[in-house]
């Protein structure tokens, strides 16, 4: 999959299949836009191509309000969209310029020019331009001036819900980690790096990776203890993970530890991983001293060792 970030190189395309979209969380819904456009693709011999925008357009959009957390950052949402088979993907420098770039003016220079696209394939929902005027309606008249396909993919549910990410948002940071990852159609993780902790976890005999995410955006899973799955020196290694306050201890900074199913990993300070989360296992307690917190964790590894077999 070629990736591009401008385009003052690019050889023009004589023909393509595209779709335009911020894919917050590739999820179900997408897959079923992404295989269309390969599908297309594939049939008429010509490249599928997704253009997407970095950083999320409501960064740049809404600075002053919270920034909205990512599910998952742009490196993973590239390895899926390679892995669906997309051929090519042009990520946009999103910026308060560009922001006020109409959806004519973005098709009429960008990407008629450079793609000449036979269809264009977009979500029910999708919208993008200055003032998101970008419409399927608008893109319904755009397309019939310009002689060209169109194909608007209706919606994906889940239990007469639409999967969407605002709704597998919801589900992560209520803790429905299982359900999320239906929705997803992959496992909601991110990479972190590695850094000094308390000890704590050592001194109980469950040594623990103290986990920050790279992302400074990072969507954060409900606190409580999770089932996961990490990606670490090119092992991957089941474990159990705290995210919590650790109010046996009297704390109040949310910390991530994770500990690993795994006798020999070597000092993991500084290392980067990537941590997925598989299920969750119960809430964060208020143990009355470490040795009950120890025997908890025993129960909660026993658990996680239990389903670990539904994951292999």
């Amino acid at each position: 999959m070629e990736i591009l970030k401008t385009l003052d190189k690019f050889e023009k395309l004589d023909s393509s299949i595209v779709t335009i979209g911020s894919y917050d969380g590739i999820h179900r819904g997408h897959f079923g836009i992404l295989s269309s456009v390969t599908h297309h693709a594939n049939a008429l011999s010509v490249p599928s191509v997704l253009v997407t925008f970095d950083p999320h357009p409501r960064h740049i959009l809404d600075p002053a309000a919270d920034k909205l957390s990512l599910i998952m950052g742009l490196e993973q949402k590239l390895e899926i969209i390679d892995s669906l088979g997309i051929n090519l993907v042009y990520v946009i420098d999103f910026t308060t310029q560009f922001s006020k770039t109409t959806a004519r003016e973005f098709l009429d220079n960008t990407i008629l020019p450079f793609f000449n696209p036979y269809y264009i394939i977009i979500g029910y929902d999708h919208h993008f331009g200055y003032n998101r005027e970008g419409s399927p309606e608008f893109l319904t008249s755009y397309c019939s001036e310009h002689d060209i396909e169109l194909e608007i993919v209706p919606p994906v549910t889940d239990e007469n819900t639409i999967i969407s990410s605002t709704h597998i948002r919801h589900l992560i940071q209520s803790g429905f980690v299982r359900r999320a990852n239906f929705e997803l159609g992959s496992v909601f993780g991110f990479f972190g790096c590695v850094v000094h902790g308390a000890g704590r976890g050592r001194s109980l005999d469950f040594p623990t990776a103290n986990v920050v995410p790279i992302e400074k955006n990072q969507l954060m899973p409900k606190p409580g203890v999770y089932f996961t799955r990490g990606r670490i020196n090119g092992l991957h290694l089941y474990g159990m993970c705290n995210f919590g306050t650790r109010p046996t201890f009297n704390e109040k900074e949310l910390i991530m530890e994770v500990h690993f199913f795994h006798d020999d990993l070597t000092d993991l300070y500084g290392k980067e991983i990537r941590i997925e989360f598989l299920e969750r296992i119960r809430d964060e307690k208020k143990f009355p001293n470490p040795i009950k917190l120890k025997e908890q964790l025993i129960r909660d590894k026993k658990i996680c060792l239990d389903i670990q077999s539904k994951y292999e």
